[in-house]
């Protein structure tokens, strides 16, 4: 009887402990790509409410709703399991040695691993910037492309022209998924288009895995950063005022997807920080950093 009851508070503890990781994964998943909890609850048929206490981790959310909701994400159900439920890691010592690692050295060990086995291209002929929306990655990339006479290209635009509407009604018509597809085939359409120009990326791209890799293979990436007042600053000097309707909120939530987003921000081969510097001086430190890749090759 007390070995019984011994073994129910243990299984009490790991189904505690398993609906906070899954409320944690979801709720970074969702900052990653910036939706807010309404957008998510729209787009997966789930309750705001009930959205909310699945991501404190007191709900015993069912299987069919987390589908729902990592079709809504444009992830598989397994995402939102956390890692020691779908391992990916079959050699044990190596995911034994890897758990033993901070953040930094994680990052270090994967550049390491995929400079080694993943056959990546040590060569490149464009430029992609990625980063969060106010980082100054228009204003840059405009200047460097007319600076070597090649082309500009916003991925935006291209996924808007694929879809035949702007993205705000993209998102809100079809969700995450419909998106995220385009947005690879946009990137596609773009190296094959244009291999050799300055790109510039939306600012949740870095969460799609396979975009993201493929984005990283053919350009040379530079992570265009500001701090986060910046960001804010300029994104309502370019008329969206949405950030003024609750400012303390809308800087917490930019701090949190910063932090979310940081760890794939720094795979990029480059960072440039614009905050502190004006846009000639951050215009130069690029076009010196980034020349070998848009002169011309002939």
């Amino acid at each position: 009887m007390k070995d019984s009851a011994i073994h129910s508070t243990e299984q009490e503890i790991s189904i505690e402990e398993l609906t906070l990781s899954v409320g944690s994964l979801i709720r970074s998943i969702r900052t990653k790509r910036g939706l807010t909890r309404k957008n998510l609850a729209n787009h997966s048929d789930v309750s705001e409410r009930y959205l909310a206490q699945v991501e404190h981790g007191s709900a015993n959310i069912s299987l069919a709703l987390l589908s729902r909701i990592a079709s809504a994400l444009g992830v598989r159900t397994g995402a939102l399991l956390p890692e020691s439920e779908v391992s990916r890691i079959q050699y044990i010592p190596l995911g034994e040695l890897i758990d033993e690692f901070d953040l930094e050295t994680q990052e270090k060990a994967y550049q390491l691993l995929h400079n080694a086995f993943s056959g990546e291209r040590k060569t490149y002929s464009g430029v992609a910037l990625i980063g969060l929306r106010g980082g100054g990655k228009t204003t840059l990339g405009q200047k460097m492309a007319e600076y070597y006479a090649v082309p500009f290209v916003r991925l935006r635009e291209v996924i808007a022209q694929l879809a035949g509407m702007e993205l705000g009604e993209l998102i809100s018509l079809t969700g995450q998924g419909i998106y995220r597809r385009l947005e690879l085939k946009a990137l596609r359409q773009t190296i094959e288009q244009h291999p050799h120009a300055v790109v510039e990326t939306g600012g949740s791209l870095v969460s799609e895995t396979e975009t993201y890799r493929v984005l990283r293979e053919h350009y040379y990436t530079v992570w265009v950063r500001a701090i986060p007042a910046d960001h804010m600053n300029r994104v309502i000097s370019q008329g969206d005022m949405r950030p003024m309707e609750s400012s303390q909120q809308a800087m917490k939530d930019l701090k949190l997807i910063l932090e979310e987003r940081d760890a794939d921000y720094r795979l990029a081969n480059y960072q440039i920080m614009t905050s502190g510097h004006d846009v000639e001086e951050s215009t130069s430190q690029l076009i010196k950093q980034c020349g070998r890749y848009l002169q011309d090759i002939d």
